[in-house]
């Protein structure tokens, strides 16, 4: 106590002392009484809960009686009332259901019932968030298993944004690109244009802020600011020549001035690469932007119509850089080719990348068809082959074409016109819908040009599907066909256009419930409408039915 009181508070007073007595004596009482209030407490619950159990039937039948004589008394014009508005609901329903279905490929009844509904009625399992860490770790794994399958390639043959994309937004009002695609194009030129050198150069340094703008104009002008600090900053000339030029002549201009400045920056890091890592990355950075102008110049010759020019530029850029296969030039080569009618040079490029070692793409395989189509296709004819059988050669381009359409299946209904076409995105998915806009975009005119050969494809490419049955789960010629490119390709191609879905998905169940919801009670409505007095004994009866110890009353009623 004496140390208590010697504490920096100084010793209680006495008035404080009696009221910490009594507050203590009221605290024993009520802990205490504690048990006997818990005794009439649950007396009291127990009551109520008699009362209610012995009430409620009583309310209940009672509710039940007057519900029914309420229902007694309606006329036809109700029921005709009621199965009308029921109709028209389910019928706003179900027109609702089919146009989410078609534009996200999901029900919107079961995508919010499992994503509202399914946390509410788990959420209190005592074993939750193992169960979800579980899946959250399943559904990881198999996203890592599905993500090379998924992979977004950059497309060999895509457009200009200022000549050809703008041009088409000008004219239609209608954006070709989506943000995912631009976005995705934003990465690329920062991975191709960029180093970590670039802050030693300040036009470098402006045009790294420039490919992370996403207005256009101010793209444009970050570029034009690049080159007043540096007359000769090439990726300022790239800038300029895919986005600013209206005219494929326009950027050409641009073009060729990129290019004589990227042959001097590159020959410089040539001399000083082996310095240090930073040189040797500014040497990779040179060497795309030279790979990039030399292989847009390529495109621009062949849109001008000197192919012969193009060839030749693809070819060299391909011996110069052959360690650059990634980047798909021999697609380019292999378009520029076709229509030089040049068949026995795109079979020599296409027995050098149709190999097993490398990933296949839609022009590999469509073009090989096409070579094998283009030997039988003048004298095919489905009437004479059903008799006499197919040859060697019909055969083999059966099977081109077999294999082409497993490999991408979507790419059958843009080259006989079933599908309207749009501007192939800037980046594609393969085996998706967007290389399959991608590639009949540009081939579609090889295919007319040979005689036949649309007309083969379009009595046989069927036939794949008898192969595959089950093409998510096996494949025949290539592994099974990935479930993610509905999704991805979504995201490529404008909203506008309707994304090809392979396989076929069935319509959800609340398409088929709600259908057949909103015909069923427009029959009632009809029946109502013409055979009044019948649909009101047929309620009567179903009332009786239901609730049969209120049956007397309803009969008494009638």
């Amino acid at each position: 106590m004496a140390d208590g009181g010697g504490s920096g508070w100084g010793p209680p007073c006495p008035g404080a002392a009696a009221a910490l007595r009594h507050w203590e004596q009221l605290r024993r009482r009520a802990a205490a009484a504690a048990p006997w209030a818990r005794g009439l407490l649950a007396v009291a619950a127990g009551l109520g809960l008699c009362y209610a159990v012995l009430r409620v039937p009583l309310r209940l039948r009672d509710s039940l009686a007057a519900v029914t004589v309420f229902l007694s008394t309606l006329t036809p014009k109700f029921y005709f009332a009621l199965t009308v508005t029921s109709s028209f609901i389910s019928g706003l329903i179900f027109v609702f259901e089919w146009w989410h279905f078609r534009k996200y490929g999901t029900s919107f009844i079961e995508q919010v019932s499992v994503s509202h509904l399914r946390p509410l009625i788990g959420g209190g399992a005592e074993n939750g968030p193992p169960a979800t860490a579980a899946f959250s770790a399943g559904e990881s794994e198999t996203s890592r298993q599905n993500m090379p399958e998924c992979k977004v390639w950059r497309n060999p043959l895509n457009l200009f944004r200022g000549a050809e994309y703008s041009r088409y937004m000008w004219v239609t009002g209608k954006e070709p690109l989506t943000y995912y695609d631009m976005n995705l194009s934003a990465q690329d030129h920062q991975n191709f244009f960029t180093c970590d050198t670039d802050a030693l150069r300040p036009s470098d340094t402006v045009m790294q802020k420039a490919w992370r703008e996403r207005n256009p104009q101010a793209r444009i002008k970050a570029a034009y600011q690049a080159l007043e600090l540096n007359n000769d900053c090439a990726t300022a000339y790239v800038l300029l020549a895919e986005e600013e030029a209206t005219t494929i002549v326009d950027a050409e201009k641009y073009f060729r001035q990129a290019l004589k400045a990227g042959e001097m920056i590159y020959r410089k890091s040539q001399n000083c690469h082996s310095q240090s890592p930073q040189h040797e990355a500014q040497l990779r950075r040179d060497t795309n932007v030279l790979v990039y102008v030399k292989r847009r110049l390529a495109m621009c010759a062949r849109k001008l119509g000197r192919i012969r020019e193009a060839v030749k530029m693809m070819r060299d850029l391909m011996k110069e850089f052959p360690l650059l296969s990634m980047l798909n030039i021999h697609e380019n080569l292999l378009e520029a080719l076709l229509e030089l009618q040049a068949y026995a040079d795109v079979q020599a490029v296409l027995a050098k990348y149709d190999d097993i070692s490398l990933p296949k793409s839609a022009a590999i395989c469509y073009t090989a068809a096409l070579l094998k189509a283009r030997a039988v296709s003048e004298r095919f004819s489905p009437e004479t082959a059903s008799k006499r059988g197919l040859s060697t050669a019909e055969i083999n381009a059966v099977e081109a074409i077999h294999r082409a359409v497993e490999f991408n299946p979507h790419v059958p209904k843009y080259l006989l016109e079933m599908k309207s076409l749009v501007l192939p995105p800037e980046h594609i998915l393969k085996r998706g819908d967007s290389e399959a806009v991608a590639y009949a975009f540009f081939h579609l005119q090889h295919w007319k040009r040979i005689e036949g050969a649309l007309n083969l494809l379009h009595c046989t490419w069927e036939g794949t599907f008898r192969m595959i049955p089950y093409p998510l789960e096996k494949g025949h010629l290539f592994y099974p066909y990935p479930s993610c490119t509905e999704t991805a390709d979504r995201e490529l191609l404008p909203t506008f256009h309707e994304v090809s879905v392979y396989p076929q998905k069935e319509l959800p169940f609340f398409i088929h419930f709600t259908a057949g919801l909103c015909s069923f009670s427009a029959m009632l409505a009809l029946l109502t409408h013409q055979f009044p007095e019948l649909m009101v004994i047929f309620a009567k009866a179903v009332l009786r039915v239901l609730w049969p110890a209120s049956a007397p009353g309803v009969v008494a009623s009638s």
